[in-house]
């Protein structure tokens, strides 16, 4: 290990790139560290400390910043930031103290910042599986647009993909839908421009057979509208999704906050409800980072409480 005798604020452009090459991330995805580490190096330079190298950050300056954050306002809203905000700051510079371990450059390990904790009514919204029959059996399947907005609800299901992932699906993606297969699995191009592997149910496979079989256009996109100009592309829109899955979450009398990505929550939660280890929840869904998916613990949390009442409640002890 060595000692940098760069100040913080002066590694910065050699982390970007070390988020670029080493790690891959998007353009917006440095353009958002480089965000939520400025407003740490404006606190340094606020307190005089703008001089400070890696090595000479402690504890205490961390616990001070955290403070900061805590009584810092969002300039948009004038309201105090959100624990969920202020975690996204500390994030940042937890991922920048781990740049400098993989560059044996001596720092304060990543481990020492903690994160607040976030209050239980924002755990993700998610349908049963009672709610999410009721969604799928609202559209007509006698008609041509019932039938694609079947399978969008079942792919979102079955897949768990995002709804800008699921708008980016071509129909040459399904080309082995031709053959008589149970399941399916493609390959697509995530968040971050990370690609992961998605899989399609027997069910989501079903349907998705019978709304192709109602396509003559030769569109690529794999879910198109049909409405206008012959000769423009009629992929549907991030917006139409969002409405398709509004319409029928009224008909069904869901809760009217559920969305496309409430769907999403609702796979994972299924998912780990099953016993799904929580890392390979983080595959499926294609989060970079196990913390984002950490906001499931809700359900982790209360299936280790249940197995903790079944199994171990003192039940087998002959004393009271």
């Amino acid at each position: 290990m060595k000692r940098s005798n760069k100040p913080l604020p002066q590694h910065l452009e050699d982390f970007l790139d070390y988020l670029d090459i080493e790690k891959g991330l998007s353009n917006n995805s440095q353009k958002n560290y480089y965000r939520f580490l400025n407003k740490f190096f404006n606190w340094l330079k606020l307190k005089n400390l703008s001089d400070l190298k890696p090595h000479q950050l402690t504890a205490q300056h961390i616990w001070n910043y955290k403070l900061y954050l805590s009584r810092s306002k969002d300039p948009k809203t004038g309201k105090y930031l959100k624990k969920t905000s202020q975690s996204y700051y500390l994030i940042a510079l937890r991922a920048l103290l781990d740049y400098f371990s993989d560059r044996d450059i001596i720092s304060l390990p990543s481990s020492k910042i903690k994160l607040p904790k976030i209050n239980k009514e924002r755990a993700p919204k998610f349908l049963n599986l009672e709610q999410i029959e009721k969604l799928l059996l609202q559209p007509d399947i006698n008609s041509k647009i019932g039938l694609r907005d079947r399978a969008i609800l079942e792919t979102l299901f079955s897949t768990g993909m995002r709804v800008a992932e699921l708008v980016a699906l071509n129909r040459d993606q399904f080309i082995n839908l031709k053959n008589d297969i149970n399941d399916l699995e493609i390959t697509i191009i995530g968040k971050g421009e990370r690609p992961r592997t998605v899989y399609f149910s027997q069910r989501a496979v079903l349907w998705l057979k019978k709304y192709l079989s109602t396509r003559t256009d030769d569109d690529k996109a794999l879910f198109v509208h049909y409405s206008g100009k012959k000769t423009e592309s009629k992929r549907l829109s991030i917006r139409s999704i969002e409405r398709i899955v509004k319409k029928y979450t009224k008909m069904a009398g869901l809760p009217i906050i559920t969305s496309p990505h409430t769907l999403r929550h609702s796979y994972a939660t299924d998912l780990l409800t099953q016993g799904v280890d929580l890392r390979l929840v983080q595959e499926f869904l294609g989060h970079s980072n196990i913390l984002t998916t950490q906001i499931y613990t809700h359900v982790t949390n209360k299936r280790l409480k249940d197995i903790h009442k079944k199994y171990h409640s003192g039940s087998r002890l002959k004393s009271n």
